[in-house]
This record gives structure tokens, C-alpha cells and sequence, in this order.
């Protein structure tokens, strides 16, 4: 256990956001479920000579005891270019300490919004400090982003919450390292209209948090045209989180063949459009050939 914070300088996750700050490009953040997904993702962001951020969700660890996270690990560490691991919307104390103890994520998401904002505050403050004991730096939600995709609880019965300032500071005030801010964004798919978000609340937020050496994390990206992730980045968003996104054409392939082709071959053409989109959208990122920024 450690209770200093000398460790952040060299924590992967910090790492790979603060160079895409300072260099002004966005991470793909990429949910994968499964590991033939986390090595497409890998293959991708090696192609593209990109940083990357694998995300899992908290049903990976317990569908797999963990094991799952070991591997995503393993990957990560014997990849050609920095990829870090880390915990998307972990929302059960117990889960959050074992992942943070056990397993070898670079970062998790603290996620108690769906507690009442005094007792969301304390845990988050709590489990941040036990996240750091462990060297795992943090993020956390201000506000409440609506919604809810395969994985994660969902929090579509809650009344969602813009992120002003004020309510950025509670939360960088239980030492997070990264912010995901509610503007107009919510996780899973958007209605006909599209996304429609408050560039003037991400504009404030970014100009507030930055020089108090907080990240800024996108959520909820289903939908978003290239344009979008764009405007996102130009604000100063260093970490994209993505999930439908990159997982699309993979999904539809696997809908439309699974019952007529051969296993190994639904997973190798599956897996070829999953890269695909990946590089795709790391080059919207602007995070090509940026891997080198890392440890420079």
C-alpha cells in the first residue's frame, strides 16, 4: 500500500491523459467484453501507433472471477504501445476494493451515483483514498449522466444532473484524478434527434478543472459523428470512452452469421472489422502515432 501520490507521475493511466492533453489529441477508451475484442482493440491502436485505454465493465470481473482482468492485463502490459486497463462505473464498494487490491487495472471509475449526493460524496472519498493505497488513480461522475448500457447498472430512473463547477469541486475534493461530466450526454443509444450537448457547460468545466490537474472523460457516445468526438477533444477532453461505437459493425456481423458460419472464422472477421472501426476512429481521436508522447 502506498499513501503518497508520487506514484501518479508513473500511473499509465495519468500518463497516457496528460500527453494528450498537453499534445491535444483524445484516447479511445474502449469497452471490450470478451478477449478476442481487447486484441483487436490492441492490434489496432499497434497499427495506428496510438495510446490506448481498455475499459471493462464490473461484469467482466465477476462472470470471471477476475480472471478475465488478469488477462486484459497481461495484454496490456506485452503491447507495443502504452495501453492502460481500467474499471468503467464500478458501483459496488466490495467489487471497487477487490478490483483495486487484486486485479491489475491503471485506474477505476468510482461510480456511487446512485446514492443521494451527501453519501455518493463520502464513498466515492473513501474508496478513492482505498483506489490510491493501491496506485490506482480515479474517476468519478459529477452530476448524473442518464442511462445505462450492457454491463453496468443503469440509471435511467434517476433525474439527470448537469455538472456545473460547484459540483465538479465536491468531487475533485475526494481526490479524483478524472471527471466525466454531465452536458447534454447519456449513455446508451440517443433519440432521432442525436446528441444534443451544452458545448458552453463542457467549455466552462475544462477552463475550471485544468489547472487543478483534472482530466476530462466523455461518456456516453453512441451515436456521435466524427464532428462530435472532434468538438470534444477541441474542448480539451483527453479520454474518450466508447463502447457501441467501435463495437457496431462486430455486433451486426455476429448477429447476421453467427448461425451460419463456422466459429473461428465469425471471430476472425468479426475481430478484422473491429479493428477496422478502431482505427478508424483513433484517427478522429488524433491520437495516431502519438504512442512515442507516453514516455518521452
Amino acid at each position: 500500500m502506498d499513501n503518497t501520490t508520487s506514484w501518479k507521475i508513473n500511473n499509465k493511466t495519468l500518463r497516457i491523459l496528460r500527453a494528450a492533453e498537453e499534445g491535444g489529441y483524445g484516447v479511445l477508451a474502449a469497452v471490450a467484453y470478451t478477449m478476442d475484442q481487447a486484441m483487436a482493440m490492441i492490434r489496432a491502436a499497434e497499427t495506428k501507433r496510438s495510446p490506448l485505454m481498455l475499459l471493462m465493465f464490473p461484469w467482466a470481473i465477476t462472470s470471471s472471477r477476475g480472471e478475465l482482468a488478469k488477462a486484459f492485463g497481461s495484454a496490456c502490459n506485452n503491447a507495443s504501445v502504452p495501453v492502460a486497463l481500467h474499471l468503467d462505473h464500478a458501483q459496488d464498494i466490495e467489487l471497487v476494493k477487490f478490483a483495486a487490491r487484486e486485479l491489475p487495472f491503471d485506474s477505476i471509475m468510482v461510480d456511487m451515483s446512485h446514492y443521494e449526493k451527501h453519501e455518493n460524496l463520502s464513498l466515492t472519498k473513501e474508496l478513492v483514498e482505498y483506489c490510491n493505497s493501491y496506485k490506482k488513480a480515479t474517476e468519478a461522475e459529477p452530476g448524473r449522466i442518464e442511462g445505462g448500457e450492457d454491463g453496468v447498472g443503469d440509471t435511467i430512473d434517476l433525474e439527470g444532473i448537469l455538472t456545473t463547477p460547484e459540483e465538479a469541486d465536491l468531487f475533485i475534493n475526494t481526490g479524483i484524478d478524472i471527471i466525466a461530466p454531465a452536458f447534454g450526454n447519456f449513455h446508451g443509444d440517443y433519440p432521432k434527434t442525436g446528441p444534443q450537448l451544452r458545448w458552453d457547460i463542457l467549455e466552462k468545466l475544462e477552463k475550471y478543472v485544468k489547472p487543478k490537474n483534472i482530466r476530462v472523460c466523455l461518456h456516453g457516445t453512441n451515436d456521435f459523428t466524427p464532428e462530435l468526438i472532434k468538438r470534444n477533444v477541441e474542448l480539451g477532453v483527453s479520454k474518450i470512452n466508447v463502447n457501441k461505437l467501435v463495437l457496431d459493425t462486430y455486433l451486426s456481423f455476429f448477429k447476421a452469421n453467427a448461425s451460419i458460419t463456422p466459429f473461428t472464422e465469425l471471430l476472425d472477421t468479426a475481430d478484422k472489422l473491429l479493428e477496422d472501426r478502431m482505427e478508424f476512429w483513433i484517427d478522429q481521436c488524433g491520437s495516431a502515432n502519438k504512442a512515442d508522447d507516453i514516455y518521452d
